[in-house]
């Protein structure tokens, strides 16, 4: 997957300092406070002096007096801005390691800066343990890659290849603070996934366009996309998941909004992607597993290769986070009216996709493909809450919040979070859970930036302001991005988990009791999507959904509902819901797992 002469190819560091810089006449390389000259070696290559381990050095283009950091740098221990250091990369150690594959997992979803008060990839070992407890097979990383100021959700990174310093902690070595990490959870027989940010780099601190021609002038979301046309461009990302899976040897990828991405070439960067990966994976001896954030809902995502497919292991649904957060809070402004009936619910549970080629009112347009009926349901994740789903609301509210503006009670709140923690780990997909969801947190997770650059920051938060409008939300209660205090709300609370009764430790119960239940019940694993069937009765607001004997129940209604059958109870979500001889009861706000 390395560019052929590239830095780090093979995740080897060449004797001599190396870039690509098509676009300066003239490049010098700085070390340790020493100019030295570069000569051209083809291609838009320039080739320099040995490059000692832990050496600080940048390049010189033309007359620009201000030294650059190497686009390749596996290391920035001054921030964007600053030198790189030259780190010698080395695979990862596998010993012991078989690695941990996508089907019949539970991903768990988190931000280093805001997992623990520490903010850092040591801090978060130390929590390690309670992953293990909660049943989890697999930690997802929101991007780590280096970003400009203290803190940042990830997705503005601009130094791919380099670990962001202020999550490596008082020592600043924040590769050798990732491989503690990776390390730390292998141990514990957890798998890690990195996300990793392709289609665009932030705002600030970007200097690829001063080497050569990264970006082209299409617009994506987030402003210039990436040159994928470039045959370098695209040796620089397909060198920096490999670096990702061998040299640090994560588990997989998760690959930010593919739809942005603009190939212009005959074969899609993902599909050339997902061929490299499975080599890898053959040569390293373990699964490696590449999963799609798509807004499209098109099978092509996971379709093989050889039959013109991406060849994803997995793509997101939001179409079921969607279904499932209307029949939980009954909100519908936005994007989320198209899912207003609870059938919506019964569809994205068993086709994967509710836009299948049906109109979007949000888009104004049909929307989607249907997946094939063989489709394996492990194929798609799932969640009830994500990073995006609540840090891209208007007060980054979670769930529990968000019920309880609605109105409810405590008691109804939690009896609505159970449900919806039925169907979130039970789901026939692969379930992902986001961090804190398992004690029903009380903290926000809103949008939070650290931009050094003043305009840059007030636009920012303009601009999620203007973001919210189509969704009918209270601009008013937009948290400014830059403000510090921003950061620190949205860092979980471990004295909830902590405390011996309440809420809290209800629910973390459950999610512990539901994750095991899938674990032991083979039925409740991920069939095709063809095994799966729903009954829904949208007056009553309740729904049944199949999968082989075993049957998940939810009453999300008003009265109780009333079922003429005799089966086994095998979880619900309150000590009310019973099987008895004259058949079951599900009183409203409720769900039940049984086998017929």
């Amino acid at each position: 997957m390395s560019a052929a002469g590239g830095n780090g190819a093979g995740g080897a560091l060449p004797p001599r300092a190396r870039v690509w810089a098509p676009r300066p006449q003239r490049v010098r390389v700085v070390v340790d406070g020493a100019e030295h000259p570069m000569t051209p070696g083809g291609g838009g290559w320039w080739e320099g002096p040995e490059l000692a381990p832990g050496a600080r050095y940048g390049f010189l283009l033309d007359d620009d007096p201000t030294p650059r950091p190497d686009p390749r740098a596996r290391s920035l221990p001054d921030g964007v801005h600053g030198l790189a250091e030259a780190v010698a990369p080395t695979a990862a150690p596998t010993e012991g390691w078989a690695g941990r594959a996508l089907p019949d997992s539970v991903i768990y979803e988190l931000h280093v800066g805001t997992f623990t008060p520490e903010g850092t990839l040591d801090a978060a070992i130390d929590r390690l343990d309670h992953l293990v407890e909660l049943g989890v097979d697999l930690v997802e990383l929101l991007p780590v890659n280096a970003f400009e100021g203290r803190w940042n959700w990830g997705y503005d990174g601009v130094g791919w290849f380099a670990v962001d310093v202020d999550y490596a902690g008082p020592d600043r070595d924040a590769p050798a603070a990732y491989r503690r990490f990776v390390a730390a959870a292998h141990a514990r027989g957890l798998g890690v996934i990195q996300d990793v940010v392709y289609n665009h780099l932030g705002p600030s601190g970007n200097y690829l366009p001063l080497f050569g021609p990264y970006l082209t002038d299409a617009l994506t979301t987030w402003g210039e996309a990436v040159n994928l046309g470039e045959p370098e461009v695209r040796a620089f990302i397909l060198d920096d998941a490999r670096m990702w899976l061998e040299e640090y040897g994560v588990d997989g990828l998760r690959l930010d909004a593919v739809h942005a991405l603009v190939d212009p070439t005959s074969r899609h960067l993902l599909a050339e992607l997902s061929d490299r990966t499975a080599r890898l994976a053959e040569q390293l001896g373990r699964p490696l597993s590449l999963i799609a954030e798509s807004d499209l809902n098109d099978p092509v995502m996971i379709a093989p290769t050889a039959e013109g497919g991406r060849g994803m292991t997995a793509q997101w649904s939001d179409d079921y986070h969607h279904a499932l957060h209307v029949a939980i809070t009954g909100e519908t402004s936005g994007y989320y009216a198209d899912f207003a009936p609870l059938s919506a619910l019964a569809k994205a549970a068993t086709r994967g996709f509710f836009h299948d080629g049906t109109f979007s009112s949000f888009r104004g347009r049909p929307h989607g493909h249907p997946l094939p009926p063989e489709t394996p349901a492990w194929r798609l994740v799932s969640f009830a809450q994500d990073h995006d789903q609540i840090g891209n609301r208007a007060a980054g509210d979670r769930l529990p919040a968000q019920l309880a503006a609605s109105g409810l009670g405590p008691d109804a709140v939690e009896r609505r979070l159970a449900v919806a923690a039925l169907l979130d780990v039970l789901s026939p997909f692969t379930p992902m859970l986001f961090m804190g969801e398992e004690w029903a947190a009380g903290t926000p997770w809103q949008f939070f930036t650290a931009h050094e650059d003043p305009e840059l920051g007030r636009a920012t938060a303009e601009g999620r302001v203007a973001e919210f409008a189509r969704m009918g939300w209270d601009p008013a209660t937009v948290p400014d991005p830059q403000d510090p205090a921003t950061f620190r709300r949205s860092k979980l609370d471990w004295g909830e988990p902590a405390q011996r009764d309440g809420v809290h430790t209800r629910m973390l119960a459950r999610y512990r009791e539901l994750i095991a239940l899938r674990r032991s019940e083979p039925e409740l694993h991920s069939p095709p999507l063809a095994a799966l069937a729903a009954e829904c009765d949208e007056e009553r607001r309740t729904l049944a959904l199949v999968r082989g004997g075993i049957v998940i129940r939810v009453n999300l209604g008003t009265e109780p509902w009333r079922i003429d059958t005799r089966e086994e109870r095998l979880w619900a979500t309150d000590p009310e819901v019973a099987v008895g001889e004259g058949g079951l009861v599900l009183p409203p706000d409720t769900g039940l797992v049984s086998r017929r």
